[in-house]
């Protein structure tokens, strides 16, 4: 009886709600047909394109196309790109990724030529749902936030709304459930602002809820979803939320109820082209008739791959990753044309200016040769120049303490944003806990101990995650001032083989210190007729230690894997060699190497910038790389790497596991003899 209530409840809000939407659409059919303009048949069309999205996706992209043809006939660049933005979605909706991306790119492109980029929230929240289909959190993220900053900036709380919710789903993807929880909840304040309720959010929060372990809690969620879906009629949020209720009573044995709701899921994800739910659907209903209709499994299994391979087949991610390719390659020319322009100005500024001084100069020597009697007018015609010199000279110290402060900047911005990360923590789980004393404080007023502990445990828990973030913020500010730090110490010939080995076996007891079940072997291979070389002896050895400790994390990270005859090795070597315009006394070469995972091609070319790490969040710093290249850099020598990437799939594909000690990295220091 109680479903029964629940579910004519729900179909009672449906049919409001599917009136609401009529009468909505009635209206802007009704703008587009009395519109006397170009631009007002085009703001029509494209509000329809916009709410038939989510209940006719043919209608969305029909009218969509006809806002795009108009705006481009008129040279109306606004509505090209909400065209664009809104078909994207669509697009997206209907699983067909790249004509999702393709539209959204174009959006941007018009956006940034005609300086409209307000406008392209709705393109960039596009983009990073495709990503996060694609299961490319990196990318999902990084256009996610330009359309947080870009609604921030313009005050959008719907783009905030938005883009926050879609932050909330990466980082749920990405099992970091705090930050999805974070982001989730200030979508929904963001969406009451401007009085809409969002279903998917719910349906969110229900995951979240999932995959903390707290089902009940969950499925509360999943309803509340749904009963908010039907209420705005919007069946993209109630596909999802009937598939996501199935999946909960399958996951407790309850199969009649799973087939039920996974069985609504494909009905509304059909009736709207949505791949992704029909194939979430399809492949769950072909799981649950298994053991007991062996046809019908068939018949749903069969469903599922089909829209499986139209979303994620080698065709369409091939042409996701073309376009891809030449969105990032007109970046890059974008960037190169600027780049180009600048430099033109500024040698025309430069030729300009000499062509300036060639004249003032060809002018006074006319007038000195011509008028040798006009002494007074040659004078002032010489202050007139040596002012321009002053002014010409105040200018360039100018420009030079522009550059000064423009790098301190970019400096400043590495190191707010990189605190600002364990701040938010410690601010928001500070907030967190000062609620859950004052609620603790009412159960034991209460006289509830029970609850009262268990919220007590809760704020202890919250009071371990502040001092893990801000001892990860102490770590930052003291990788900083060492960073920053100028060395006092004084060069004086040093042992190079004995300072080497006093450090490795600094390091390696060190970690076992820390951590008992670390083990690993380690090497020397020292050239023994190497004389002493000048250096700050605790300057080059926090290089080499910074060095091994990253290379022992790396082969303690590899052993993890358990491929079979693998043994963790760091190796550290001393060589000489001289090498012409180094001097007579050539260099010593310093050699720290490791047989570990190795280091990915495409981040090489940034580990030696500050706050990089590929170390998981709270492990690292980013700074000992950055602070070793200064230290050798400042000797007057050169730091190297070269390493080779182990691909655990490849080895395993080609029996090769025996053989995975070939991969590695190898740190080079050269400091000049």
């Amino acid at each position: 009886m109680k479903k029964i209530l629940f579910l004519t409840l729900l179909l009672f809000g449906y049919a409001n709600a599917f009136t609401q939407s009529t009468q909505e659409i009635t209206d802007l059919q009704h703008q587009l047909a009395i519109a006397k303009d170009d631009t007002s048949r085009i703001k029509a069309q494209i509000g329809l394109c916009y709410i038939y999205r989510l209940g006719n996706t043919d209608s969305s992209l029909l009218y969509g196309q006809r806002a795009l043809k108009l705006s481009e006939q008129i040279n109306y660049p606004r509505g090209e790109i909400l065209a664009l933005s809104f078909m994207g979605l669509t697009m997206q909706q209907l699983g067909n990724l790249p004509k999702a991306l393709e539209l959204a790119f174009k959006a941007l492109e018009i956006g940034k030529t005609y300086h409209l980029e307000r406008l392209t929230g709705a393109a960039l929240n596009a983009i990073g749902e495709t990503y996060i289909i694609l299961k490319d959190y990196t990318k999902a993220l990084h256009y996610l936030h330009i359309q947080k900053a870009n609604a921030e900036a313009y005050g959008s709380e719907e783009g905030l709304a938005y883009s926050k919710y879609d932050l909330g789903i990466a980082f749920k993807e990405m099992n970091q459930l705090d930050s999805s929880l974070f982001y989730e909840q200030q979508s929904i304040g963001h969406f009451k602002k401007i009085n809409r309720e969002e279903p998917l959010v719910y349906a969110a929060l229900g995951d979240i809820q999932m995959k903390s372990g707290k089902n009940v809690e969950a499925l509360k969620f999943y309803k509340q979803s749904l009963q908010s879906s039907l209420t705005n009629n919007e069946r993209r949020a109630s596909a999802s939320a009937y598939n996501k209720i199935a999946i909960f009573f399958s996951l407790v044995n309850q199969s009649d109820s799973a087939i039920y709701y996974a069985t609504k899921g494909l009905e509304e994800s059909t009736l709207i082209s949505k791949k992704k739910t029909i194939q979430e659907a399809a492949a769950l209903l072909s799981e649950l008739y298994e053991s007991t209709d062996a046809k019908a499994s068939l018949r749903y299994l069969k469903i599922a791959d089909a829209y499986k391979d139209s979303l994620f087949g080698t065709g369409n991610l091939q042409a996701v990753q073309t376009l891809v390719a030449h969105e990032e390659q007109r970046q890059k020319e974008i960037e190169a044309t600027k780049i180009e322009y600048q430099n033109k100005f500024k040698q025309y500024a430069l030729m300009a200016g000499l062509a300036m001084l060639l004249l003032i100069a060809f002018f006074l020597y006319r007038s000195n040769r011509k008028e040798k009697n006009a002494k007074n007018l040659l004078q002032q015609k010489n202050k007139v120049i040596e002012q321009t010199l002053i002014n010409l000279k105040s200018t360039q110290s100018q420009l030079i303490q522009s550059e000064k402060m423009a790098s301190l900047g970019e400096l400043t911005a590495g190191i707010a944003h990189e605190i600002q990360n364990p701040l938010n923590f410690v601010n928001n789980f500070s907030e967190v806990s000062n609620e859950l004393i004052d609620e603790m404080n009412i159960e034991l007023d209460k006289g509830d101990i029970t609850e009262a502990k268990a919220i007590a445990a809760a704020v202890k828990q919250n009071l371990e995650k502040i001092n893990h973030h801000g001892k990860r913020a102490d770590a930052i500010v003291k990788g900083m001032l060492q960073h920053s730090r100028s060395s006092s110490g004084i060069k004086e010939p040093t042992d190079i083989n004995a300072l080497a080995d006093e450090y490795l076996r600094l390091s390696y007891h060190g970690l076992r210190a820390k951590d008992k079940s670390f083990n690993a072997t380690f090497k020397t291979d020292f050239e023994e007729s190497l004389e002493k070389i000048n250096i700050i002896p605790q300057d080059i050895g926090r290089v080499i230690l910074n060095l091994l400790t990253n290379a022992f994390y790396a082969v303690d990270e590899k052993k993890k894997l358990n491929i079979p005859g693998y043994e963790p090795t760091v190796t550290v070597s001393t060589s000489r060699s001289p090498v012409l315009g180094r001097g007579v006394g050539g260099e010593v070469i310093i050699k720290v190497s490791d047989n570990g995972n190795g280091i990915p091609q495409k981040v090489l070319d940034k580990i030696f910038q500050p706050f990089f790490t590929t170390k998981p969040t709270g492990q690292g710093t980013g700074l000992g790389l950055s602070l070793s290249y200064d230290i050798v850099k400042a000797h007057g020598g050169e730091l190297n790497v070269e390493t080779k990437e182990f691909l655990p799939d490849d080895l395993v594909a080609r029996g090769e596991g025996s053989t995975a000690g070939k991969a590695g990295t190898t740190f080079i220091i050269k400091l000049p003899l």
